[in-house]
């Protein structure tokens, strides 16, 4: 009977195993960062609104225009990041300073909703906070995306697929990151958002710490 039995050839075991390797370690690397930087963006994300009102006493007009606020101007600063990398910076020290100043915002958060129970203290830091994420998320997420597309000569038919890859890092880290942050942050206790944030912020400094390691290597 086992003798029947036929072993599946490798391709159809692992039907992306030609598809990963076709494809530079560099696009990997960035696979990570960008996993990391969605992770600590949608985790934030996932607890802000109930933060402002739950431990802030914000109501909820105000707590929807000031979240709406925040991620009309995250869409937006990636022109002006764009920009200045193009013209000033460069890719790698614009995804550098962004990433550096999204970790510094998500460490604010974790700073206002340590300090929750001092409301004017703690709304202070949060509009410091969320300024640095607004600022710092337009120098990162454009160049990111630019670096992926450099990897790759003018016509290369592996772009698209490239691209899929990459945006799958995308999903995974906005897919993990609401469960972590929201198990941490929203226990019911007003004082444990600054967990929630805190999770963000580390997500952020990996996503940094693996981009300044192994950018020298692998994006050449």
């Amino acid at each position: 009977f086992f003798l029947m039995i036929r072993r599946p050839p490798r391709s159809t075991l692992f039907p992306y195993t030609t598809l990963f390797r076709s494809h530079p370690p560099g696009l990997f690397l960035l696979f990570l960062v960008e996993m990391w930087e969605r992770f600590s963006y949608y985790g934030m994300r996932a607890i802000f609104t109930l933060y402002m009102t739950k431990a802030l006493l914000i109501d909820k007009a105000g707590a929807s225009n000031i979240y709406g606020s925040y991620t009309g101007l995250v869409y937006l600063t990636p022109l002006i990041g764009g920009y200045v990398a193009d013209r000033y910076w460069g890719n790698r020290k614009s995804i550098l300073l962004g990433g550096l100043l999204m970790a510094l915002g998500q460490f604010l958060m974790f700073l206002s909703a340590s300090n929750y129970q001092n409301a004017g203290f703690a709304e202070i830091l949060m509009w410091c906070g969320l300024t640095a994420l607004i600022i710092g998320n337009g120098f990162f997420k454009p160049n990111i995306s630019t670096l992926v597309g450099q990897l790759y000569p003018r016509g290369d038919k592996r772009l698209d697929s490239a691209f899929t890859l990459f945006y799958m890092g995308i999903n995974l880290g906005a897919f993990f990151s609401p469960i972590v942050c929201g198990i941490l942050g929203d226990t019911g206790n007003a004082g444990d958002f600054k967990w929630g944030f805190l999770a963000a912020c580390i997500g952020m400094i990996f996503g940094v710490i693996s981009f300044e390691i192994m950018k020298k290597k692998y994006l050449v």
